[in-house]
């Protein structure tokens, strides 16, 4: 008999596609504590060690979540970045970054169980919005990646 899956997990996937080169792509990414810098709905993060950090996001509904990201997987020849969560969310994250017609594919791939208290009560009601601040929130990442990836490119540029 299998095991009911709990109504607070989730699981995510987005692919990207951005017009830059693998390494700063990965680069990027890999340094959580400059999330803040360029992707809008963190809104705060704070390195804890050389592999873990503390982010704090907030989308379009009116709560923070905070979490323990440290890193499990750093390979920048394989193209991985992956994280172990705790905290508000548990679980893993994960990135693969792959070259492709000048530009760089990226696969996001997160399944996580909600700890939040007030998101485990709301969560046979607003599951549909979690999902939405969820989507929210990967745009903002996409655009502000795009950004920041742009000025890097320019200054290489100019230098």
């Amino acid at each position: 008999m299998m095991a009911a899956v709990p109504l607070n997990r989730y699981r995510f996937h987005s692919v990207w596609h951005v017009d830059a080169c693998p390494a700063d792509v990965y680069e990027v990414l890999a340094d959580i504590a400059n999330y803040p810098v360029w992707w809008p709905e963190v809104r705060k993060a704070t390195k804890i060690d050389d592999e873990t950090g503390e982010i704090r996001c907030r989308s379009f509904l009116p709560f923070d979540l905070v979490v323990q990201v440290r890193h499990s997987i750093r390979n920048q020849q394989a193209g991985l970045l992956r994280a172990t969560l705790s905290g508000d969310l548990e679980g893993y994250a994960s990135w693969e970054i792959t070259g492709r017609d000048g530009g760089t594919d990226l696969v996001f791939d997160q399944e996580v169980v909600v700890n939040k208290a007030l998101l485990r009560r709301l969560v046979l009601i607003a599951k549909p919005f979690f999902r939405g601040n969820h989507d929210v929130m990967m745009r903002g990442g996409l655009k502000g990646l795009k950004q920041v990836l742009e000025a890097k490119t320019a200054a290489r540029r100019e230098s």
